[in-house]
């Protein structure tokens, strides 16, 4: 079974372990997910089966955003619930300086990455690392942020949305608000809302057509060399410009790259969308 749709993750559960739950309810081995969302965040998670696990690098899955709720006071390695070793009274602050904070988050920001995160270190997660007592060698990272919006605040907690590129981790920005504030604090919740245009509706099947980055091109040549997986040529695409192009027959689809060498396949004969 292809089928390529978005799931709402519970909370307190891995991505990984939700997969089993997929697989038994979809009667499938195998299924892949892409974005990893921390055991304590819930919400958009796009996964797919059979043929369309192959897909994830090609879908349109940027920006993201994101729901966070910042509780000021609580002392966390984590920057979440889950590691909380104590909690200290903060004085309030106001939603003025609040709006400044978040404006000032936006654009290209340079930050630290958490010690609790799944970023690869010499092969190994930081997370792994870090809960066996060892001290991650943690790397400053780049992200886009493009919009930081301040959605209440009741004190202790602040309650933002974040549009944000791809990698961002909201528990940094979430510490950094704290860090301006000059107090403690860690996110109590987190929820993706969106990941470029997949947003959660009931696991509703998708056509990867519909969500596919690589730009149609139409193909005027012989089918069957598709088909066939045999080479092509560029005059008889409609665009003919290097770059990475999604192409269809009735059947199936398949993403390839124009560059000055020619034609190279990417992926080949990936079945269409049938229907719910």
């Amino acid at each position: 079974m292809n089928r390529l749709f978005v799931v709402d993750k519970p909370i307190f559960v891995s991505s990984n372990r939700y997969m089993n739950l997929v697989k038994r309810k979809y009667g499938t081995k195998k299924v892949g997910f892409s974005g990893t969302l921390d055991p304590f965040a819930t919400g958009c998670l796009i996964v797919a089966t059979g043929q369309y696990t192959r897909l994830f690098h090609y879908l349109k899955k940027t920006p993201k955003t994101y729901r966070a709720t910042l509780w000021l006071g609580p002392h966390s390695p984590s920057l979440d619930i889950e590691n909380i070793h104590s909690v200290e009274e903060v004085p309030r602050t106001n939603e003025e300086t609040l709006r400044k904070i978040l404006a000032s988050l936006q654009g290209e920001l340079e930050y630290m990455p958490p010690r609790y995160s799944a970023k690869k270190i010499d092969g190994r997660r930081a997370y792994d690392l870090a809960r066996n007592g060892e001290e991650p060698e943690m790397k400053r990272v780049r992200s886009t942020i493009h919009e930081m919006r301040l959605l209440h605040y009741r004190h202790p907690f602040i309650t933002f949305e974040a549009t944000v590129g791809e990698g961002t981790y909201i528990r940094s920005l979430g510490a950094m608000i704290a860090e301006a504030l000059g107090m403690p604090g860690t996110l109590s919740s987190l929820r993706r809302l969106r990941e470029g245009a997949f947003t959660i509706d009931g696991e509703r099947p998708l056509d990867p057509l519909d969500y596919l980055a690589p730009p149609h091109n139409p193909y005027y040549g012989d089918p069957t060399f598709l088909e066939l997986g045999k080479k092509l040529q560029k005059r008889f695409f409609e665009h003919q410009e290097n770059g990475l192009y999604t192409v269809t027959t009735d059947d199936f689809f398949s993403i390839l790259e124009f560059d000055d060498e020619g034609i190279r396949y990417r992926l080949n004969r990936i079945p269409r969308f049938q229907g719910a």
